[in-house]
């Protein structure tokens, strides 16, 4: 397992990533997308278990759940369970906001 900073601090970090949108990511050889509520952040893989699309074009609603915006499948942004659906449940990556930086665990 690989950590990864993004951003260099605190601040920069927020606004790097507003709030309740997905950026997507390039760490070393992995690509996630990355999203915020708050100061809490997100991290996940970037395609859709299910249809492989792209979870950077859907949304995060008020239930911290990503939604595909293929086939409006939702998944629950800290465990990545599937919450609606029927597909394999989603990859998330351990993160946490530090005075330097969005740590990131890959």
């Amino acid at each position: 397992m690989k950590t990864f900073v993004l951003g260099d601090n605190k601040e920069q970090v927020l606004e790097l990533i507003p709030n309740k949108k997905i950026k997507t990511v390039q760490l070393g050889a992995t690509k996630v997308c990355v999203t915020r509520d708050g100061e809490e952040f997100f991290v996940f893989e970037t395609l859709c278990p299910h249809r492989k699309a792209s979870l950077n074009q859907g949304f995060i609603n008020g239930m911290q759940e990503v939604v595909c915006h293929l086939h409006e499948y939702r998944f629950d942004l800290r465990t990545g369970q599937v919450t609606s659906g029927s597909c394999p449940d989603l990859k998330i990556f351990q993160s946490e906001l530090t005075e330097n930086g969005l740590k990131i665990q890959i």
